[in-house]
């Protein structure tokens, strides 16, 4: 897993845990919500099916009775009438399906479904009194085409018949019979196949017998079916018509019957205010849980916002521009655009505030965010990241254009202070667009934070400048920084493999021309890169704190050489090591040298201690205890580069020094050449004198700043005039000779 990916699931992660406690919330709620919706439609569909269910079961009851009835009558005429006088429609088939009989219209759907019905019937239908068992018979349940519900009108006529009004109807009926010899119906009968003149009239012996049939049924079979199917005297109701298959294996037969399930309106009444007050109660829960939710996501919104927020200028900070940036970038609408990724840095913020006070410089920074709202689209990106900068994400059209917008932002920017400008430097690295072939992973897996080092990069290449300005990171910066990632990887094995050499360049009396010290200077040479000068990787281990590492190895290593000439006889003469401000942040550093030398077993007064000017501006107590303690060890402590700052004097006042290194400008240009640089040199030599100390002129090339440097009484001569920097083997040569001529 790149480092990348590892950077996006934490802030991933810490973004989720501000949302865990609303979503949490919100599964709790839906959860329950879905749970409560079910029971409610269970139980409505429960309640309602036990209605139909109910109703239902009289009906199918009823048609299986008139079924029965029918299957023991013998004769057409006879048990036709039978079905004729049932009061409901019905289709009398053969066992094949075939059309026979049919009363009412055929209003049959295609949907089948069964039905369980647990009824009552005797073992024997001759001999009720033996007593009624129980039994199961499966029906076969047919939707009707119009799926409607008849809801009657009037005044009671179209009340429906119970099971004992309607044989006393049939009784009626046969009463007649016996005066006409004819059935006589109120509803229309089609005769089917195979029917004739005859099957219009039955005799009188059927009709009797039929009716005694009928006063020795069980009356207490009768008095159920009525209380099922009868409505008494509640008009308000509502039917539904279902189809019912029942065989008759005794015919070979089958009798459709059209039933009208009937549900009365105070029973529906009941269910609904129940299904009410049970929706209420469902509302009152998913209210509360409602609430519970908007309180937390609430909540996490505040908490989201808490954690995108910059305290200084009430806006959004480095998190949240880094969280939005990648959103923005690894959208697939955006993967055509280019932009610009900028490092806008407010130069000379701290001696802004130092000059003035915190608070005003803070009250600076929120000025400068809200100008930058005032010129950032509402679809760019901008926040404060840093104590004195901001980064933005800015769509990016053509150079020229955005160069224009630019200038215009550090105008407004430069204005914000009245009577005074305000300096701005604007870093800016590109992020083009993807080009034909190109995945879209690679916008997808952009390093926001790479990215936006890269335009701190450009910034910084900047530094020094006191005027408002912008850099672009172009193909020279590409460059450094892959040469910084070189050298930065490669550091440590070049100094295990031994790959940095010392160089030393003598120092001599520019009046005696003999040899009286030298400085160690480090080269590089690598396999890959072959040799390298001091300036190709020395900045970049003070940047990235291996000059440390250096500062050891170049001591352990001058050391060793210094007892190995000892040892071989030589004449040997101090010699100099830089040691670098980094390390006087270490309140043991006098101890680590000393213990450095002892253990390469060379003598303390043969190596010098060089400190630059530079290093005299950080703990002044610190520093002046350290020297203290390298002098009492027995080491020279020397200052170089005097003049190249602004305090050389007062530090002259307060550290013990030995050596003063006087800085090479003094004898370049036209300085050298004039009567005030001269009387600068001059008296910068009798003010060292004065302080017994030695002074060492370096950067000395022409013979005449040798005589000049002579005749003040300088007492060394460090340059090119004398010597380069040499190899150690070659400065072993200049040690055997112990002087120079000069010149070369």
């Amino acid at each position: 897993m790149t480092d990348l990916t590892k950077r996006k699931k934490k802030r991933k992660k810490l973004l989720k845990s501000k949302k865990a406690g609303a979503i949490a919330g919100l599964i709790v709620c839906l959860i329950l919500i879905s749970l409560i919706v079910g029971m409610f439609f269970l139980m409505s569909s429960m309640t309602g099916q036990l209605q139909i269910d109910t109703r239902l079961t009289g009906e199918i009851d009823k048609a299986a009775y008139i079924a029965r009835t029918y299957a023991t009558v013998s004769g057409k005429k006879e048990s036709y009438y039978v079905l004729d006088q049932c009061g409901m429609s019905y289709i009398l088939t053969d066992e094949n399906d075939q059309y026979i009989r049919q009363q009412g219209e055929d209003t049959r759907g295609k949907r089948h479904s069964t039905y369980l019905l647990t009824t009552s019937a005797s073992n024997d239908d001759d001999k009720l009194t033996d007593g009624e068992l129980l039994n199961r018979y499966t029906y076969e349940i047919i939707d009707d085409k119009k799926s409607y519900i008849v809801r009657p009108a009037g005044d009671g006529d179209d009340i429906e018949l119970d099971d004992m009004e309607l044989i006393k109807h049939m009784f009626q009926n046969f009463d007649k019979l016996y005066e006409d010899e004819e059935i006589q119906t109120d509803v229309s009968v089609t005769a089917g196949e195979g029917s004739s003149g005859e099957e219009k009239g039955f005799s009188s012996g059927f009709a009797n017998g039929f009716k005694d049939g009928f006063e020795g049924k069980n009356n207490e079979e009768l008095d159920r079916i009525s209380k099922v199917a009868t409505l008494k005297n509640d008009r308000s109701f509502m039917q539904m018509p279902i189809w019912v298959k029942i065989e008759i294996p005794d015919k070979g037969q089958i009798v459709y019957f059209r039933l009208m399930v009937t549900t009365r309106m105070k029973d529906l009444i009941g269910i609904f205010v129940m299904l009410i007050l049970f929706a209420a109660i469902i509302g009152l829960i998913m209210l509360t849980f409602f609430i519970i939710f908007i309180r937390g996501l609430l909540r996490a919104r505040k908490m989201r916002n808490l954690l995108f927020t910059d305290i200084k200028v009430d806006g959004h900070n480095w998190l949240w521009f880094v969280y939005y940036a990648e959103n923005k970038l690894s959208r697939r609408v955006n993967a055509k655009k280019d932009f610009a990724l900028i490092d806008l840095e407010f130069v000379g913020y701290r001696r802004f505030c130092a000059c003035n006070s915190v608070d005003e410089g803070e009250a600076k920074l929120v000025e400068v965010y809200n100008t930058l709202k005032r010129y950032v689209n509402k679809k760019e990106l901008f926040a404060h990241c840093s104590e004195d900068s901001f980064a933005l994400l800015l769509d990016f059209t053509d150079v020229e254009s955005f160069r224009q917008r630019i200038g215009v932002i550090l105008g407004a920017l430069s204005e914000i202070e009245k009577g005074s400008s305000l300096a701005f430097h604007a870093g800016i690295y590109p992020i083009k667009a993807l080009e034909k072939g190109e995945s879209f992973s690679m916008r997808k897996n952009e390093d926001i934070e790479k990215d936006f080092n890269n335009a701190c990069a450009a910034c910084a290449s900047m530094a020094g400048s006191e005027s408002s300005g912008y850099a672009l990171y172009d193909d020279k910066l590409i460059e450094d920084q892959r040469w910084i990632e070189t050298v930065s990887q490669k550091q440590q094995k070049a100094l295990d493999n031994e790959e940095f050499l010392v160089y030393y360049q003598p120092k001599y009396d520019p009046r005696s021309h003999e040899l009286r010290g030298a400085e160690a200077l480090i080269r590089w040479q690598s396999p890959e890169h072959g040799f390298l000068s001091p300036y190709k990787f020395i900045p970049i281990f003070e940047s990235n704190g291996f000059i440390t590492e250096i500062d050891h190895y170049m001591i352990s290593h001058v050391a060793r050489d210094q007892k190995r000439w000892l040892d071989a006889g030589m004449k040997c003469v101090p010699v100099s090591v830089n040691v670098s401000r980094a390390h006087f942040i270490e309140s043991d550093l006098a101890e680590q040298i000393r213990d450095i030398v002892d253990k390469e077993g060379a003598p303390h007064h043969l190596i010098e201690i060089e400190l630059t000017e530079s290093a005299f501006f950080d703990d002044k107590n610190a520093m002046v205890e350290t020297i203290s303690r390298l002098k009492s060890y027995g080491f020279a402590v020397s200052m170089d580069d005097f003049g190249s700052g602004y305090s050389s004097l007062n530090s002259l006042k307060d550290m013990p020094l030995d050596v003063l290194k006087l800085d090479a400008e003094f004898f370049r240009g036209e300085a050298a050449d004039t009567e005030r640089g001269e009387v600068v040199v001059s008296e910068a030599i009798k003010l060292a004198k004065s302080l017994n100390m030695r002074t060492v002129a370096e950067g000395v090339e022409i013979k005449e700043q040798v005589d000049f440097l002579a005749a003040q009484g300088c007492d060394m001569i460090q340059g090119y005039y004398f010597a380069k920097p040499m190899p150690a083997q070659d400065y072993e040569q200049r040690m055997i000779t112990g002087r120079s001529d000069g010149g070369q």
